[in-house]
């Protein structure tokens, strides 16, 4: 089995940066396609961005794109999210991700963080 705990985030003001890592443990694991989330009080949990087995490859919701970047080490078992340009609605916590293959939809994941809070203020 798998398991991932997030971790990194915190408070910030709008305009800074923080790096959250999504840490994988389990003898199962095998660089699967990672995930982030992200998901605020209230509302539906929404896709942020994705990156391949490798790390050759990302894809990021428009509303992030230019801002936030993902990598992983694999040696270390672990991915990032770097986000940069913090804005108050980026506000949620965040959680990352592990699937089999390629994709946007929640539903396409099988194992998941607990999730770190992140929270811009103004």
């Amino acid at each position: 089995q798998v398991q991932l705990v997030e971790s990194g985030g915190g408070l910030v003001q709008a305009g800074g940066s923080l790096r959250l890592s999504c840490a994988a443990s389990g003898r199962t694991f095998s660089s699967p396609v990672m995930g982030w989330f992200r998901q605020a009080p209230g509302k539906e949990r929404e896709f942020v961005g994705v990156i391949n087995w490798s790390g050759s490859t990302t894809q990021y919701v428009d509303s992030v794109t230019g801002r936030f970047t993902i990598s992983r080490d694999n040696a270390k078992k672990t991915v990032y999210l770097q986000m940069n340009s913090l804005k108050p609605e980026d506000t949620a916590v965040y959680y990352c991700a592990a699937g089999a293959i390629w994709g946007r939809d929640e539903k396409e994941y099988n194992y998941w963080g607990q999730g770190t809070q992140v929270t811009v203020s103004s």
